[in-house]
């Protein structure tokens, strides 16, 4: 396995999931995102996949039977190499296009309320690549145009072809970027209300609004905007500095939510989330929660497991089992204790 702390470990689980018990910084985590990377080749806490590799290793491998079928990832600084049922996929998408979903929730969700923009691109570019090809693909294309006309911006002046050669590779797949974000939240407003309500209890109104970097015609604000960029050495506008307005009541989330109600926010964009996926992808996500159940009243607690779809499989990593008490049933599922990097099962 050779995974963050883990040389190596095998963990069966029922349909159900998997409570995963332990202090901070036993490797809890590790296992969630050994999950996330299998099922989706990312991880929700690193861009860079080297880091993931158990410390003075220079590679990883992950594999799992989910689906009815046995999936394989293996990383090294060279390559990827990924198996389904023991046959080479040729791409990353031939990959993906055959595996499930994934919701991931945590404390850091707390940055969808209060922190930058990126991190609500993120929210949205992590839907959008599970649910379309298409957009996945115009992602990335985007992302290494921008890259590249980005280092030829702070070079100066002199690269003007190579820079408008960029320009429209990143008005071609911005365009589609920008059209596929606002479908994204069109779906998601009814989905994160819903959600909304029933966590918090009150009758609190929380709407989502697309806010794009650009006018309604992104090669023309690209050309509006190349003196601009020639000036700041790097690129101003397109679905790279896009955002998410939040509110709630009509009122901008990060300036007048309490706490309580940018935690409940949080939880209803993740919901309205696995809602979109679910309908989208024509399957359950699994639902990967890390250590949020034990900063939730048990209100706030059972409503979120009552949100969430019945059949879905839960993984749960938690410090204590305290708020289990008060908790409703999360069906038949798995306990284990994790300590520096072993885990142990629960009778």
């Amino acid at each position: 396995m050779d995974f963050r702390c883990f040389e190596s470990l095998d963990l069966e689980a029922p349909e159900a999931g998997a409570i995963l018990t332990g202090d901070n910084a036993q490797g809890k985590t590790s296992i969630l995102e050994a999950i996330c990377m299998l099922v989706r080749l990312q991880s929700p806490r690193s861009h860079r996949l080297a880091t993931l590799a158990h410390f003075g290793k220079d590679g990883f491998g992950i594999a799992g039977n989910a689906w009815n079928e046995e999936r394989q990832v293996k990383w090294n600084r060279n390559s990827i190499i990924l198996k389904q049922d023991n046959t080479p996929c040729a791409s990353r998408s031939d990959y993906l296009a055959q595996g499930g979903l994934i919701v991931w929730m945590g404390n850091e969700d707390l940055e969808l309320v209060r922190g930058p923009g990126e991190t609500r691109r993120r929210y949205l570019d992590f839907i959008g690549s599970q649910i379309d090809p298409a957009y996945r693909r115009s992602l990335a294309r985007y992302r290494r145009a921008l890259m590249a006309k980005n280092l030829l911006l702070r070079e100066g002046y002199g690269r003007e072809k190579e820079i408008l050669s960029y320009d429209q590779i990143l008005a071609e797949h911005g365009s589609q970027i920008i059209r596929a974000r606002a479908q994204m939240i069109a779906q998601l407003n009814p989905f994160a209300a819903e959600a909304q309500a029933a966590i918090s209890s009150k009758n609190e109104s929380l709407t989502l609004d697309y806010i794009p970097a650009s006018g309604p015609d992104l090669h023309q604000s690209i050309i509006d905007a190349r003196e601009r960029e020639r000036r700041t050495r790097q690129s101003v506008v397109g679905p790279h500095r896009d955002d998410i307005s939040l509110r709630i009541d009509g009122k901008p989330a990060a300036d007048f939510a309490s706490e309580g109600q940018q935690r409940t926010i949080t939880l209803a964009l993740k919901l309205a989330q696995g809602r979109l996926l679910e309908t989208a992808g024509k399957s359950t996500p699994v639902y990967l929660l890390d250590d949020i159940f034990g900063e939730l009243d048990p209100v706030r607690r059972n409503a979120l497991i009552s949100h969430m779809p019945a059949n879905a499989q839960k993984w749960i990593t938690t410090t204590h089992l305290d708020w289990l008490k008060s908790t409703q049933s999360l069906g038949p599922i798995a306990r284990f204790t994790i300590k520096a990097g072993t885990c142990s099962a629960n009778r």
